[in-house]
């Protein structure tokens, strides 16, 4: 009997800490405590097993490990982000892009559903928070939408799954983690995710259409009586003809003074031309532009120019992750003096919140650190190697299981859970199926957006019932009685958000170069060849050695 729980010790820890976290204890002090407890048992039962190389001595290490977390400069990301995130949900940057984009899509059908999708986008390009992207939307777009007779699954589904968005568009804060567990660069993994992330707001998008042309009823316009801002689109688009051409001339000067990023630095002159121009006609009353197009172009451009400080630098090579965290967290604090919101008040609930979720994964990380000394020291590692590779179909298998199963956890148990757990313990093994890190991080990354979506436990879910009315209420604009919105709505309303989100999963994974860039050529290591030649003591060079009795540098054939 002891010398199976010896040989089986692996699967026996990892299903002790599935049964501790589903009876609710705290993460991290569930990792660490099931890390510790094994030990002892594994330090005794070692020998009976060959599979276990635990001793006393190396519980000196731990402090060593819990070290090299607090060095680990990526994770200085996390603090800047949130606290970007949320200083600038506080400071009223949401409700103004959801009035002024609301007001440009309300006269077509599902123009406030467009509105919600393309704000989401921007505030996960801007704030990286589910939370905060979830409870403004929620708060300032859901009254509007149930006034004028939005269907509920649908308006409560396109807001939770827009701000779910935050999980996949950079700078994400799934994707820092991701990449730290990797072991790949903030930077490649916000490259790879990109794309997919753009496409997934599309498809958003396509489903609100088809839905716009199907069933109508379901997506009104905006009456006119709703729409406060006048004025054609027409400047608008003029506007952005204008600014388009800018930026392609720009383009074409740029692109043979500038190694690296000319495509960013010509859209940037671009924006700001546009904006400048917006800002003198609103100032001087010039009359060149409608009221909607100046508010348009004055209230989405600030975000945009806070997206390119952040996003931009790191991918121009100008700054770090952390450097551009920094710097996103220094403009949202600009962008809040600017509005004249920052207050004493809004600071305090910021720093706080962002102390309470960077010590909640630092937490989480040192647990995992000493869950892993065990784990691997008891062939933990070699255990879920064997379990995924002797799933058929190679690579193709692995991937097919390994979603199937971060969406099954996701449904129980939080993103930072999976990622700090599970993503440690499949990176080996996609590596050795010649799995390229960065697309397989950017997989996941969707896959656990699903997690903010899925019943029972999906976050999004949580913050979407705690601002949506539970009972029956009387409209201050219209004075009319609307009612509440049920739990099984809500639910109902993800679905079909999931299935876009799966769909989005099986579109990477059958096109992988939507995710992993062009890295330069690559050398086969079994076609080098390198000859190591002696010197020439004879001074001859009979074995192709030099005069000097120096031998010429190795030659890779």
């Amino acid at each position: 009997m002891i010398d199976l729980i010896a040989h089986n010790l692996a699967p026996i820890m990892f299903l002790a800490l599935i049964a501790f976290l589903l009876l609710g204890y705290p993460v991290a002090f569930a990792l660490a405590a099931n890390g510790l407890f094994f030990f002892f048992i594994a330090v005794e039962l070692s020998p009976y097993s060959n599979e276990i190389s635990l001793s006393w001595p190396l519980l000196q290490t731990l402090p060593g490990r819990v070290l090299d977390v607090m060095r680990n400069d990526t994770l200085l990301a996390i603090p800047f982000f949130t606290f970007m995130g949320i200083i600038l949900e506080k400071s009223g940057m949401a409700e103004d892009l959801l009035d002024t984009v609301g007001q440009l899509f309300g006269p077509i059908r599902g123009g406030l559903a467009y509105a919600v999708i393309l704000v989401g986008a921007l505030l996960a390009a801007t704030t990286g928070v589910v939370a905060a992207s979830v409870i403004a939307m929620g708060l300032i777009s859901l009254p509007i939408m149930l006034r004028y007779g939005y269907d509920r699954p649908l308006a409560t589904g396109v807001i939770a799954a827009s701000g779910t968005l935050a999980q996949i568009i950079p700078p994400s804060l799934v994707l820092i983690v991701l990449a730290d567990q990797l072991g790949r660069s903030v930077g490649d993994m916000y490259s790879g995710a990109l794309i997919p992330g753009l496409i997934l707001t599309a498809l958003y998008c396509a489903y609100v259409l088809v839905i716009s042309i199907l069933q109508p009823q379901k997506v009104p316009a905006l009456p006119l009586a709703a729409r406060t801002l006048r004025g054609s689109a027409f400047p608008l688009l003029v506007l952005m003809v204008a600014a388009l051409a800018i930026a392609v001339a720009c383009y074409l000067l740029l692109l043979p003074r500038i190694e690296n990023g000319a495509a960013i630095w010509a859209a940037t002159i671009a924006v700001v031309l546009a904006y400048l121009f917006a800002f003198s006609d609103k100032k001087f009353s010039l009359g060149y532009l409608s009221d909607l197009a100046q508010r348009v172009v004055i209230v989405l451009v600030p975000p945009l120019a806070l997206i390119f400080l952040v996003l931009g630098t790191i991918f121009l090579g100008v700054a770090t992750p952390t450097e551009g965290g920094a710097m996103g967290a220094a403009g949202a604090l600009a962008m809040a003096i600017a509005r004249r919101r920052l207050s004493f008040g809004l600071l305090s609930e910021a720093l706080e919140a962002t102390t309470r979720l960077s010590c909640f994964v630092l937490f989480i990380l040192i647990g995992s650190r000493i869950f892993s000394l065990t784990f691997y020291g008891i062939n933990g590692h070699v255990w879920v190697e064997e379990l995924f590779l002797g799933i058929p179909g190679g690579a193709w298998g692995f991937l097919i299981a390994v979603n199937v199963l971060v969406f099954i956890l996701g449904c129980f148990i939080d993103f930072f859970e999976i990622a700090f757990i599970v993503v440690p313990l499949l990176a080996p093994v996609a590596a050795k199926l010649g799995i390229d890190l960065v697309w397989f991080g950017v997989i996941l990354g969707v896959n656990l957006q699903t997690s903010f979506l899925t019943p029972p436990f999906g976050f999004a879910l949580f913050y979407m019932r705690s601002v949506a009315p539970v009972k029956a209420y009387i409209d201050k604009v219209t004075g009319g009685k609307i009612a509440g919105i049920e739990t099984t709505q809500i639910y109902k309303g993800a679905v079909h958000f999931i299935i876009l989100q799966a769909i989005m999963i099986a579109v990477i994974v059958m096109f992988p170069g939507l995710s992993i860039t062009d890295e330069g050529p690559q050398v086969d290591p079994s076609t080098i060849d390198i000859e190591i030649l002696g010197p020439d003591l004879g001074g001859g060079g009979t074995d192709g050695g030099t005069d000097s009795g120096v031998p010429p540098p190795p030659s890779f054939d």
